[in-house]
């Protein structure tokens, strides 16, 4: 058994806006409209603002009007990458926004999303995704050298890319014969220049639901990640998107086509973390359940206390339900600077170890000689509950029990949560009383797996619980573990496709760093280094790119949008919008 304590200690402490540890973090957030006469860029902008907990690295719509699609993107809140030059600079009637966090491609511009690409049968698709894919090998390999070739390093732009290959006749028809294809989570808000498509893998793991602007003459239709978008822009909530459902939005109304056989998973962290608490999942309250979690909590954790607080903000609810069932008084006990960034949405350690004082600081009267019980969502690498027990008691705290809304999280997501690899979660390989001593609280209780699934008021047999319990809904394959390595098209014209191939030519061990997710797993081999890529990037994550040519970084001449960060930045009148976005389709062959 390692020495857990020593492995922490060896971790940068994280900062984050809960947990304040580089823990759950979802991979991105879609939203869609369908709107004549709307402005329809505005509504995106609005309903990606609602999403921005979901991915903070980078933000894009693209717009329809019939004939093209225009794209414009950059890294950034989505605040920092839009404003009004250049919405008023998107105009048509259909959009595809995107949020995004980086589950494993590198930060850069060409990985965000929408995806872009020019059909085999004409016309324009964009495309946002929420999600992995765990088949992305099989995919790579057979979409291969052809047509048009992987241009970035995410599984969003694989899917782009096969449905542009399809011969059509039709966007629908290409996506009725791509979808069955995909295996994974997959939450899709896709279009051409004149229909809107969204799309929910088999298991339904990431919630996408569809709503419809009451006051709109003609029928305005909005498609995203949480209902609680939909109320930010003003649409009635009318479903959600059905797990293996594609529907179709255009002047013809809604239509809906099945195109795999619906076998629900949803995944049960986003009641605990991932979603906002005003969103519903399910039919049922995001917030309500996570009060009912710390109910739960305080009925199989009892202790003697003087005060409950909550680790903002996502801990409130958790917190508050523990107090109303264990009589102790709720209070505030830490101070959440609400202007710093969701710095675990960061993915530099470097950064989210600079991040937990810049957001949290405790109320030293509130605290000074009280027996606390300090409520969170979960606990990952546990370097944030750590530093939060050594902050708080000095503050002079007289006990500091810790309580946890969720499980033990003891395996990796491989379904678009940016978990760390088995070998960082600390509850991998070690026990409660193991992980108590190296926080150094007086004492440390998670919730059941079974008091979590009763709260969420969904059978256990629906609910993916994968991080919990080790039982994956989509089974995986080895090659599928490529999902979590860092592959990155970076020697010359080789493309992502034929990487991949290569790497599975190659004698290895494949897996996850710290092992497979069996209990016999070996340890891990790192691919990346295996085929001398370079560290940093990967293929599978929920997020994409309309990234650089093969043979080197786009410019402004070729395709009309900023270059690349970092390689030939864009001017600051052009990053304020003052250059209006050509269509996106525009660039090198």
């Amino acid at each position: 058994m390692p020495d857990v304590a020593a492995r922490i200690g060896a971790i940068p402490t994280a900062g984050s806006e809960l947990s304040d540890d580089p823990g759950p973090r979802d991979a991105c957030g879609v939203f869609g409209v369908w709107a004549p006469g709307e402005d329809v860029a505005n509504l995106a902008y609005y309903g990606l603002y609602a999403l921005q907990h979901r991915g903070q690295e980078a933000a894009g719509i693209a717009v329809g009007d019939g004939r093209t699609v225009v794209v414009f993107k950059e890294l950034g809140l989505v605040a920092q990458v839009f404003d009004e030059i250049t919405l008023s600079s998107l105009s048509g009637h259909v959009a595809v926004g995107h949020t995004r966090y980086s589950t494993t491609g590198s930060s850069t511009w060409e990985n965000a999303q929408p995806s872009y690409r020019t059909a085999s049968f004409g016309g324009p698709i964009a495309l946002g995704h929420n999600g992995n894919l765990t088949n992305i090998v099989e995919l790579a390999r057979g979409l291969g050298a052809g047509r048009d070739r992987l241009r970035a390093t995410t599984d969003s732009d694989l899917i782009t890319a096969m449905l542009a290959d399809h011969p059509g006749p039709t966007l629908a028809d290409a996506a009725m014969a791509v979808l069955p294809r995909l295996a994974g989570a997959f939450s899709l808000v896709f279009s051409d220049a004149s229909t809107l498509y969204a799309a929910r893998d088999p298991h339904g793991i990431h919630p996408l639901v569809l709503g419809r602007l009451d006051d709109h003459p003609d029928g305005a239709w909005i498609v995203a990640s949480e209902t609680a978008a939909l109320d930010i822009v003003g649409a009635t909530f009318v479903r959600e998107v059905q797990p293996g459902e594609m529907i179709v939005i255009d002047a013809a109304g809604v239509r809906s086509r099945t195109f795999a056989q619906a076998d629900p998973h949803g995944c049960l962290f986003e009641y605990v973390y991932l979603a906002r608490p005003d969103t519903a999942i399910a039919g049922r309250s995001v917030h309500a359940t996570r009060v009912d979690v710390g109910r739960q909590l305080a009925r199989e954790a009892p202790v003697e206390a003087d005060l409950v607080i909550p680790v903002p903000q996502s801990g409130v609810p958790a917190a508050v339900g523990y107090a109303e069932q264990s009589g102790i008084p709720f209070g505030e006990g830490l101070v959440k600077n609400s202007y710093v960034g969701r710095t675990f949405i960061q993915p530099s350690q470097t950064i989210r170890q600079r991040g937990i004082r810049l957001k949290l600081n405790p109320l030293r009267d509130v605290i000074e000689g009280r027996r606390l019980v300090v409520v969170d969502d979960s606990i990952v690498r546990g370097n944030t509950q750590r530093a939060l027990v050594r902050m708080l008691r000095e503050a002079g705290a007289a006990e500091v029990h810790i309580r946890i809304s969720s499980p033990p999280v003891r395996w990796p997501c491989f379904y678009g949560i940016d978990f760390a690899t088995r070998d960082e979660l600390i509850a991998s390989d070690a026990g409660v009383e193991e992980i108590r001593a190296s926080l150094g609280a007086d004492s440390l209780a998670y919730v059941s797996l079974e008091g979590l699934v009763a709260a969420s008021h969904q059978p256990a047999e629906s609910l993916c619980r994968a991080c919990f319990d080790g039982v994956y809904p989509v089974p995986l394959t080895e090659s599928d573990k490529l999902g979590k390595h860092r592959l990155e098209p970076m020697a010359g014209a080789q493309t992502t496709a034929d990487m991949i191939a290569e790497a599975m030519r190659r004698e290895v061990t494949l897996g996850m760093n710290g092992g497979d997710p069996s209990p016999d797993g070996h340890d891990d081999v790192d691919l990346a280094d295996d085929v001398g890529l370079a560290d940093g990037a990967g293929l599978a994550d929920g997020a994409d790119p309309v990234s650089r040519a093969v043979d080197g970084p786009p410019t402004r001449g070729e395709n009309g949008r900023a270059p690349v960060p970092g390689l030939d930045p864009p001017s600051a009148a052009e990053r304020r919008g003052a250059h209006r976005p050509e269509p996106a389709g525009a660039r090198p062959a």
